[in-house]
């Protein structure tokens, strides 16, 4: 790890003057990322910016619009346990209870688990060539060991998957980033924070120089009584998805007037295909339309040596979470879905 110094920030205001003012000066709150990523010596920092003693951001609140705000430094585990979070956003509850730890959920922010970085082994690697880290580098990935990479979105730079439970829920349920910085205050479609690869690999979301994210906020719309989250992984506790799927569906009399599957484990952001939505729409909730919807959400994935069964496992895994959405108690221990 690279000497580095450290200071608070007390204010929103203060967080954006430091960052602002040099690019190298990094923030700080749960810590549960970063911190590794120095270790490694991925990540410098000339000063670790400390965040947690700013007011008004670690709360959740209910916004007039009958939306909620789960405040930015407000823990994962704190936001998994809400009251309203249980009841009324059910997929988010349990996406984020999918990820990570006990102990690593009762550190980690909200606004950090959006700004997480890739698991990818050759990220880590500061012996192999990486896009990622040194932009031109190249991507030791694509002829390398690609078991958990990417299969949708990627590019010749760069087959990095994000590796966030959390976010996948929040983009099925179109939530919106909250930000502060020197221009002042703005929002996010979640669907336009996180990034494509493209030819800047190394620039993981659209936040500019300086901004800091200070609250997420959840639409009415929670689809709380037909839900779900599935994540498969390698073991069954603290370890990334090789395919996670968030589903919410609104139904009436056996037909989806509404529905929203996002995709984790396969891309470089979390995966959303609205056309794939939209042909579910007054249609018959059944195997056959999801599989449908599936292949619509898996055109044109690839893969690479050792990941091409993402695809198919991926198909099986939307058809399976959007056959469990239908009845959240199939998703108890033990318990299974028709299929």
């Amino acid at each position: 790890m690279n000497n580095f110094s450290y200071t608070k920030a007390n204010s929103i205001d203060e967080a954006v003057s430091l960052t602002h003012a040099n690019e190298d000066n990094k923030l700080i709150a749960g810590g549960t990322n970063i911190i590794d990523l120095m270790k490694y010596f991925v990540t410098e920092a000339d000063t670790l910016v400390d965040i947690n003693s700013i007011d008004g951001i670690s709360d959740l609140a209910e916004v007039d619009n009958g939306s909620i705000m789960i405040g930015a430094l407000m823990t994962n585990a704190d936001t998994a346990y809400h009251p309203i979070v249980e009841e009324r956003y059910p997929l988010l509850s349990k996406a984020i209870l999918a990820g990570a730890s006990a102990q690593i959920r009762n550190m980690a922010t909200n606004g950090g688990n959006l700004l997480q970085r890739t698991r990818c082994y050759y990220f880590y690697d500061r012996h192999t060539p990486c896009n990622k880290r040194i932009p031109g580098s190249g991507c030791s990935a694509i002829e390398g060991y690609n078991r958990i990479h990417a299969i949708l979105g990627h590019s010749e730079n760069c087959i990095a998957v994000f590796p966030s439970d959390m976010c996948i829920a929040l983009a099925a349920l179109d939530a919106v980033v909250h930000i502060s910085g020197a221009d002042g205050y703005r929002t996010i479609k979640f669907s336009d924070f996180h990034r494509l690869p493209g030819d800047t690999p190394n620039i993981d979301n659209n936040l500019k120089k300086g901004e800091v994210i200070t609250g997420i906020e959840l639409p009415e719309k929670g689809f709380s009584k037909n839900y779900s989250y599935l994540k498969l992984r390698d073991r069954s506790s603290y370890s990334f998805a090789l395919v996670s799927v968030a589903t919410g569906l609104e139904l009436e009399n056996g037909i989806i007037k509404e529905a929203r599957i996002a995709l984790g484990g396969v891309s470089h952001k979390p995966w959303r295909v609205e056309e794939a939505e939209d042909f579910l729409t007054d249609k018959d909730a059944n195997k056959e339309n999801f599989a449908a919807a599936a292949d619509i959400i898996l055109k044109g994935a690839s893969g690479f040596q050792h990941n091409s069964f993402k695809i198919d496992l991926a198909k099986k895994a939307i058809i399976r979470n959007c056959m469990m959405a239908m009845d959240p108690s199939s998703q108890r221990p033990g318990a299974k879905p028709s299929l």
